[in-house]
């Protein structure tokens, strides 16, 4: 999305970029402020995939209506982690990435509401009703369906509570062991299976290589920024600061997990951060003194 609004204000149109609160929450009243008489889109992300943050957006799609505004949402982070009903939550376009359930990656969708008007994608056909033009990818198109019904059946089942129970042990069980750590976006509707949990003290990137050659698997980002040695802008703008953001760690569950893989976990990381803090002079600086007689 930032790209996107990157993209389009280097062809001049104006962009207006609105703030979050230290949970990574919108403020709705922040957006109906910022609307202007020649607004044409809002666009704000359904669930941060990084802090599994979900925005407010019912009461957002329900601004924009009355601002006459088209309104789109990136639900990619919550597509089959929760239950998403454009009509409740009134917006003219919604996109979803298939790999997020299990569907062939390079495949997603957009729920466009009648009467909503777009520019073809890429122009020399008419294919998907003048939207993007060359031939289906149906191979794709049928596995997204598939594994968005199934994704449908998962979160009837309840699937989706289990998960909740597994990610709140997680937080709770390392939270419990481990000082100076706390999560980022505490006290905010968040996906279930997300969670984003900073350790004082530390390098992220050297935790997840730690954890990496246990054989746990977690990331200090988003996955499309692997690499980057800049501290979140998603942390970043919730107010935390550079080092804590860069000492932040993301957990993501899947239906695959069990509560074994939880306890693994609840093993390796505060050990492992335990670890870490003793090679940092910063944190031996912070911790008491002990003098013998």
């Amino acid at each position: 999305m930032l790209n996107s609004c990157k993209h389009l204000a280097q062809k001049g149109i104006e962009v207006t970029y609105l703030p979050v609160d230290g949970r990574g929450l919108v403020d709705p009243g922040d957006l109906r402020r910022a609307l202007r008489s020649n607004t044409q889109l809002v666009t704000i992300m359904y669930a941060n995939n990084e802090t599994g943050v979900i925005q407010p957006l019912a009461e957002i799609g329900k601004i924009c209506a009355e601002g006459d505004v088209y309104f789109h949402s990136d639900a990619v982070q919550a597509a089959s982690k929760i239950p998403i009903r454009v009509k409740d939550i009134g917006c003219d376009l919604l996109s979803i990435s298939g790999h997020k359930f299990h569907a062939p990656q390079g495949v997603g969708a957009l729920y466009v509401h009648k009467g909503t008007n777009l520019e073809p994608l890429f122009y020399g056909g008419s294919h998907e009703r003048s939207r993007r033009a060359g031939t289906e990818n149906v191979p794709g198109i049928v596995g997204l369906g598939k594994a968005a019904e199934l994704a449908a059946k998962a979160l009837a089942n309840s699937d989706a509570h289990d998960t909740v129970a597994l990610r709140d042990r997680l937080e709770n069980a390392i939270l419990g062991i481990t000082e100076s750590a706390g999560v980022n976006g505490a006290g905010a509707p968040r996906v279930p299976n997300t969670t984003n949990i900073y350790f004082d003290y530390i390098e992220g990137e050297a935790l997840v290589i730690a954890l990496d050659l246990k054989g746990l698997a977690v990331s200090t980002g988003a996955a499309c920024s692997s690499g980057a040695i800049e501290p979140s802008h998603v942390l970043t703008a919730m107010g935390s600061r550079p080092d804590r953001a860069r000492a932040s760690i993301r957990f993501s569950l899947g239906k695959q997990n069990t509560a074994e893989d939880v306890d693994f976990a609840i093993q390796l990381v505060p050990a492992s951060v335990e670890r870490l803090r003793e090679l940092s002079p910063l944190y031996n600086k912070n911790k008491p003194l002990a003098f013998s007689s």
